[in-house]
């Protein structure tokens, strides 16, 4: 299946490090990949149907350290939809005058709802069509942009009727916070002071943290595997949903 990289800070901060280590895994993942990152209102999105391990877009990614508060990455193995541009993820969508993005790990078996209105797949994967019902449904739920609180509560009533179908691992984010729900695996941590060294598990690249972050710094990264060797990641369970605000999980279901 795909692997998905979220992070979630309190300072906008770039995530080279953590996307290098996560861009070698695209040699068994090596159907496309796409990273999402949010400034301000806006979204910069990059995507390509080469591997992450080989693609130039990749290779700007690693050498660009454009620095954001919320950031979705996904390398993708195909289940669902063929080979192309338009079936790689992050997918980004509008609602309530807000950019939305979306990655998704995992297979949804006879997954076909209704989709009506502005929410409509342009791929034919699962996953985007898992996104515009969530979408949608969330449209239905709310007449405008809810509190971060009012948010995740109504995702913990929606994403069972999707994660029902199959694996449904996945990060979404609205340049607020990042929700990241566990079907079978996730895990995360969180990088605060006192900072140190991180060594990545995938590659020979270690980088000093206490050199480069202010005490008050605070980042949070959700990856389906650990992405370091020496660090404390935590495993999600299944069936969890964590909003991440400000570098922090703050809120579990």
């Amino acid at each position: 299946m795909c692997q998905l990289l979220g992070m979630n800070c309190n300072t906008p901060t770039d995530i080279v490090f953590s996307f290098s280590g996560f861009a070698t895994r695209a040699c068994e993942h090596a159907d496309g990949f796409g990273i999402a990152f949010f400034e301000g209102r806006g979204v910069r999105l990059f995507v390509d149907h080469q591997a992450a391990s080989v693609s130039p877009v990749a290779e700007l990614i690693k050498r660009y350290p454009i620095q954001s508060q919320h950031v979705i990455a996904h390398i993708r193995k195909a289940t669902q939809g063929r080979v192309a541009l338009e079936n790689c993820h992050p997918f980004v969508r509008e609602l309530w005058g807000c950019y939305w993005a979306f990655a998704h790990n995992g297979n949804l078996v006879d997954f076909h709802p209704k989709l009506h209105a502005a929410f409509r797949p342009v791929g034919d994967t699962d996953s985007e069509r898992a996104f515009c019902w969530l979408m949608q449904e969330l449209a239905k739920s709310h007449a405008s942009m809810p509190s971060v609180a009012e948010l995740t509560a109504t995702l913990t009533e929606l994403v069972p009727q999707v994660a029902r179908h199959g694996t449904f691992n996945f990060m979404l984010s609205q340049g607020e916070a990042l929700w990241a729900h566990c079907s079978t695996k996730l895990h995360y941590l969180v990088r605060q002071h006192p900072f140190g060294m991180a060594r990545l598990q995938d590659q020979d690249m270690a980088v000093n943290f206490a050199e480069m972050a202010a005490v008050d710094d605070r980042v949070a990264v959700i990856a389906t595997e650990p992405l370091t060797l020496n660090e404390p990641w935590t495993a999600m369970s299944a069936g969890e949903l964590k909003a991440f605000v400000g570098g922090a999980p703050v809120s579990a279901v």
